[in-house]
């Protein structure tokens, strides 16, 4: 009985055609150089598009400004973020107890006024 659902399958270039998928038994044929080749130039094309419309020079100012407005914040101490935390936690056990009983209210209702 042949195993075909393990590696063998999911790597099917194999120099030795053991089932053992290495690098170095991975051969580039002429059509992936091709695709590569296609690839490289493609993205080296849309780069040098965005350096001479100036979105890389725009785009690297929009992170220079957002990295100086984010000194200027003041951030929560451990002990600000742990009390927060605990407001979050029992607010939201609150309303969700709070769910749970009018919804219950309802159903009683419902089920009351139906017969």
């Amino acid at each position: 009985m042949v195993y075909r659902g393990g590696l063998e399958n999911r790597f099917p270039r194999k120099r030795d055609g053991g089932s053992n998928p290495s690098l170095s038994a991975n051969q580039f044929n002429m059509q992936d150089w091709v695709w590569i080749i296609i690839w490289v130039a493609v993205v080296g094309g849309v780069f040098a598009w965005l350096w001479r419309t100036g979105q890389l020079e725009r785009f690297s100012e929009y992170v220079r400004q957002t990295r100086e407005e984010l000194k200027k914040c003041t951030w929560p101490t451990r002990d600000e973020l742990k009390g927060s935390t605990i407001v979050v936690f029992i607010s939201i056990l609150l309303i969700g107890l709070f769910t749970v009983i009018v919804d219950q209210v309802f159903f009683r209702a419902y089920i009351l006024f139906k017969l």
